[in-house]
Parts: structure tokens; C-alpha cells; sequence
């Protein structure tokens, strides 16, 4: 994919160039000449978001809102560097989140302790705080006027207790970071997308995943736009799949409960789980491919579920 994508509705999904292409987007949401970006990636995804805003004729001075759908940072890595780069834009934020925006020294340490100092300011550089006065805590609820194009905020827990999806209720499509999980394009088969969900440290709660799922499902979408990546239609058969698969996850870890050397176990079972899904797919990408891609995607997610099990114990 990479670059710039349009698909439709004012409605486009930026590379980040996070890592990689084609591994994490930000969405753009354009109407009546006014914009909104949905997460940022990192400081350095900044150049690719002003590059797109040169192509589709938008300023700077358009953008009205940067929407975190939490803030991790591969999603919220660059909010504060966006702040400064776009002068009329407000943050919007979970209200658990916002503090993190605001002095985000904590954050940065939480991320150092899952990649190490040296990987988390190679990925994510210096983190620049954002004025209290422009940052909206946008709850349940919460409704935002773009242009007249309305999206409304939904508070999605399970991968972590500060995330929200938000609905656009022009395209009646959803912007879903990684509650409705990850999807690469190099992956689809004919066009069909795989999905696969994200359980990474520190507040992965099944149930709480399933509930915000069928919350999303109830709105009967159009599409779901992944940070992890972009568009996805096909939303009735892709949830299933979701729910099929954190029940896996979470059988994967209870089965290693109190194992020692459990990381590593539930590490492996969770790649035997990825092989029955490449099976299932018909992915046509070499199996050493797939797993290049996947490879932090399941490290993380072991963590997690690693974490999560721990967690149970208080």
C-alpha cells in the first residue's frame, strides 16, 4: 500500500513509516476543507502526515483535531510534535490518558521497560509535552464536529483501559487502533484481510475486548480502519475471527499458567496458533516472511498474556 491511500468519504490512510511500510497509519478525515488525523506514530512520522496534507491541498492550519485512540506510542509517540506542527489543533484523548500527553516522563519509562532505554529512543526519540488547554479528555460519548461531519467516541477497553474507537457517522466506519486488532495487507489473500488481535502489555482483559467488540458490531460498520493497517471491510467475518482468536490467546495462557519459563511457552504456542491461521488463510507469503512480519506482534503478545496472568493473581 504505502504513501498516500483514498479510500472514499474524505477518508485517507497515511504510512508512518513506523518500522517499516505498510505497519502502522494515520488516518486522515477531511471535510469541507477542515481535517482530523487519528493517531501519530512517531516524532518522526510528522514529515509523512505534512506530505500528504501538500497532496490532498490541506494546511497545516486545517487540521482541527489529532484523535488518539490511546497512548501507546506507536499511536501516540508523536502527539506532542504534531501539537506544534498543527497551531488550531486540539488532543483528544481518553481521560486517562491525558495527563500522559501532558507530562509524558512516566510513559516514556513504562515503554522503556518493555524494549529496553536505547530501542524506545531509537523508536521514539523525545517525547514533547502538550499544553493542558489543548487537550480534550473525550470520554463515552463525547462528540466532535468536523466540518459538520460528526464523529462520536467510543470507550473501547481490553487492549488497554485508556483506548477509544471513533465512529464517523458519515461513513459509519470506525477508527479502531488496536482494539479490533491487526490486519497487514501483505497477508490478505486475494483481497480477503486475516486478522489477528493484539494482547500486548499491560492492560490486555479478554472480556473486556469481547464487550468492546460487540459494542462496534452493533453499530454495524461499513469498515474498520486499523492503525495496524488501514482499511478492512468484511466486519461480521473479520469480529469472529477476533473472538475466535482471543479465546485461543487466553486457552494458549491459562495452559501455561504455572509452567516454568511460561513467557517462552506461551511465545510458541501463540506461533503454532499463527501457523494454523496461514493454513486457514491460504496466506500465499513464504512462512518466513509471515513471521518477519509478525515477529514483534507476538513477542509483545506473549508478554502480554504473560503479564495478564500475573495480573490474575492479585
Amino acid at each position: 500500500m504505502q504513501g498516500l491511500t483514498h479510500f472514499g468519504d474524505g477518508i485517507y490512510a497515511v504510512d508512518s513509516g513506523y518500522t517499516g511500510p505498510d505497519v502502522a497509519a494515520i488516518h486522515l478525515i477531511e471535510e469541507a476543507g477542515r481535517a482530523a488525523l487519528v493517531d501519530t506514530g512517531n516524532n518522526d512520522s510528522l514529515r509523512h502526515v505534512l506530505e500528504a496534507l501538500a497532496e490532498t491541498g490541506l494546511s497545516a492550519d486545517a487540521v482541527d483535531y489529532v484523535l488518539l485512540t490511546h497512548i501507546h506510542l506507536d499511536h501516540a509517540g508523536g502527539a506532542g510534535a504534531f501539537m506544534q506542527a498543527f497551531p488550531n489543533a486540539k488532543l483528544v484523548v481518553h481521560p486517562r490518558g491525558a495527563r500522559h500527553m501532558a507530562e509524558p516522563s512516566k510513559l516514556f519509562a513504562g515503554v522503556s521497560a518493555v524494549y529496553g532505554p536505547e530501542r524506545a529512543k531509537e523508536l521514539y526519540g523525545e517525547l514533547i509535552p502538550v499544553p493542558v488547554a489543548r487537550i480534550i479528555e473525550a470520554g463515552d460519548g463525547h462528540e466532535l464536529d468536523l466540518g459538520g461531519r460528526v464523529i462520536r467516541v467510543f470507550d473501547t477497553p481490553g487492549h488497554a483501559r485508556h483506548h477509544v474507537c471513533y465512529f464517523d457517522t458519515k461513513s459509519r466506519a470506525f477508527f479502531t487502533g488496536d482494539t479490533f486488532g491487526l490486519s497487514y495487507r501483505a497477508l490478505d489473500v486475494g483481497g480477503k484481510p486475516s486478522i489477528f488481535p493484539t494482547t500486548t502489555p499491560v492492560q490486555f482483559e479478554p472480556e473486556a475486548m469481547h464487550a468492546s467488540i460487540r459494542r462496534m458490531e452493533a453499530e454495524q460498520p461499513t469498515a474498520m480502519y486499523l492503525t495496524h493497517y488501514a482499511q478492512v471491510r468484511d466486519v461480521p467475518r473479520l469480529a469472529a475471527d477476533m473472538h475466535r482468536l482471543i479465546d485461543a490467546h487466553v486457552a494458549i495462557a491459562e495452559r501455561h499458567e504455572a509452567a516454568e519459563g511460561r513467557k517462552n511457552l506461551i511465545e510458541q504456542d501463540i506461533w503454532a496458533l499463527v501457523g494454523e491461521e496461514a493454513t486457514r488463510a491460504g496466506w500465499t507469503v513464504p512462512e518466513g516472511e509471515w513471521r518477519r512480519i509478525l515477529a514483534l506482534d507476538v513477542e509483545l503478545n506473549a508478554q502480554g498474556l504473560d503479564v495478564w496472568l500475573e495480573a490474575r493473581k492479585g
